[in-house]
């Protein structure tokens, strides 16, 4: 773990989870591809009210990164990279972006918490991250649904 606040804030988390003294080193990652987005998806997630994110399975293929897996613990920092809380991964799906429902967009908590709101704001994210690519995002496109929860944060921590 290259930063600091998160290799700190881990230290912390397994001071008090002892069990967890063997598990894979969490990666540390801030949420969303603008400082306003990130710092507010943190918050969220803090409060409790977020509790999933969704990946592009093109986006993740094309930067090399594995699939979540169920146990997977992750740093969530804020845009400036200060680790704000730890989250571990509880259930990973594969579907297509048409099938995403309502129950799932309440999870990611995120805007009115509405399924339009959902498939406005990742369409619009999803096409920013394929483009580089030269690809587009498309309703039959794979997004990886994440649900997680939070098992640590920084009001715990003193770091």
């Amino acid at each position: 773990m290259d930063n600091a606040s998160a290799r700190n804030m881990w230290g912390d988390y397994l001071d008090k989870h002892i069990e967890d003294a063997f598990a894979e080193a969490p990666k540390t990652v801030h949420f969303c591809d603008n400082e306003k987005d990130a710092n507010e998806c943190v918050k969220l997630i803090k409060n409790g009210i977020k509790m999933a994110t969704s990946h592009s399975l093109l986006g993740l293929q094309s930067r090399k990164e594995p699939l979540p897996k169920i146990g997977d613990f992750t740093v969530v920092t804020d845009w400036d990279g200060k680790a704000q809380c730890i989250i571990r991964t509880t259930a990973v799906q594969l579907k297509p972006f048409f099938s995403i429902e309502e129950e799932y967009a309440q999870l990611e908590g995120e805007g009115d918490k509405s399924l339009a709101y959902w498939k406005k704001v990742h369409w619009e994210y999803y096409t920013r991250e394929l483009a580089p690519l030269g690809k587009v995002p498309h309703n039959s496109m794979i997004v990886v649904c994440e649900t997680f929860e939070k098992v640590f944060d920084n009001n715990s921590y003193n770091g």
